[in-house]
């Protein structure tokens, strides 16, 4: 799917492909990228490194463009259970034209509704800025759903809920890998602020860029670092919820076994004190009292 944007009045809005700045193709089939390479002149491989999820971010070069390759979180579906993943982005900026290349249809221009978009360097900020809010968001539903699992966890000894919290653990690695390789990216496009036409204006919104990404890796790394210690003790909260539950199993095993004995006894098929007796039945079910009683002053005073 194509999508053709313009800017205007310091915004983006649709356009057709004879007045559009931006093109923005989602994933893209086998036929849409060899016309990009075919009419634009793009590198193959950085065409496919778009929307290749496991690509490090980096830019390069060309003749007449630059490349950029962004890392960003991908949209979260129920069929991930619980493994929020990232993806690439490539921008491909001309001297008069932006192609933004994805592998899915999301909101790219996220955050800071305020943005003035002036050229496409400043629509490139934008979209920088946009990256940066997408993955504080996702860091929020993930300590959101991690606090859910916690209360859960306190009281259930199944592995469903701690294996939910490794996957958590998983995507924050996946997190922060992805927004330092975004950090690595941000720098380089620093010093070479003159060479890629950076204003000084564009200069002061990517130290800010710049910055807004270091806050983000920082709590993506405290999160990283809590889940990490929550998911162990949490695993030993299982583990001592189990034990728990077999020490009173077994109580209330020996509890029973204990006056069961006594009755067996009487059971038996042989000669025994009071077989004669009426009152036999309630001498018997007196003695299995009273063994109750005692085995439960023993537990009592081993406090288990």
């Amino acid at each position: 799917m194509v999508s053709y944007l313009k800017i205007e009045n310091n915004k983006l809005v649709e356009s057709n492909l004879e007045e559009s700045k931006v093109i923005i193709y989602k994933k893209p089939d086998r036929d849409e990228m060899n016309y990009l390479v075919g009419a634009y002149g793009m590198d193959e491989h950085n065409v496919i490194s778009s929307i290749d999820p496991d690509e490090l971010g980096r830019i390069e070069f060309e003749e007449d463009h630059i490349m950029f390759l962004l890392k960003r979180p991908k949209d979260y579906s129920n069929e991930d259970n619980l493994l929020f993943k990232v993806t690439s982005v490539g921008v491909f900026i001309f001297k008069d034209k932006m192609i933004i290349i994805m592998p899915e249809d999301i909101q790219i221009f996220e955050g800071r509704q305020s943005f003035k978009l002036n050229s496409l360097l400043d629509v490139l900020l934008k979209l920088l800025f946009g990256t940066i809010s997408h993955f504080l968001g996702h860091l929020k539903v993930i300590n959101m759903i991690s606090d859910s699992l916690e209360q859960k966890i306190n009281t259930s000894m199944e592995n469903k809920f701690l294996i939910n919290m490794f996957t958590l653990e998983k995507s924050l690695v996946y997190f922060l890998n992805g927004i330092n390789s975004n950090s690595v990216l941000f720098e380089k496009m620093k010093a070479a602020a003159a060479r890629i036409g950076f204003t000084p204006d564009n200069l002061s919104l990517l130290d800010d860029i710049i910055i807004e990404n270091t806050q983000c890796y920082k709590l993506a790394e405290i999160y990283a670092n809590v889940l990490s210690g929550i998911t162990a003790a949490r695993a030993a909260i299982v583990s001592n919820n189990l034990n728990v539950l077999m020490k009173t199993l077994n109580i209330i095993t020996i509890s029973i076994m204990v006056p069961t004995f006594v009755v067996s006894v009487f059971s038996m098929n042989v000669g025994i004190p009071m077989q004669d007796k009426p009152f036999a039945f309630w001498v018997i079910m007196g003695l299995s009292a009273v063994s109750i009683i005692l085995t439960s002053i023993f537990w009592k005073l081993k406090r288990w």
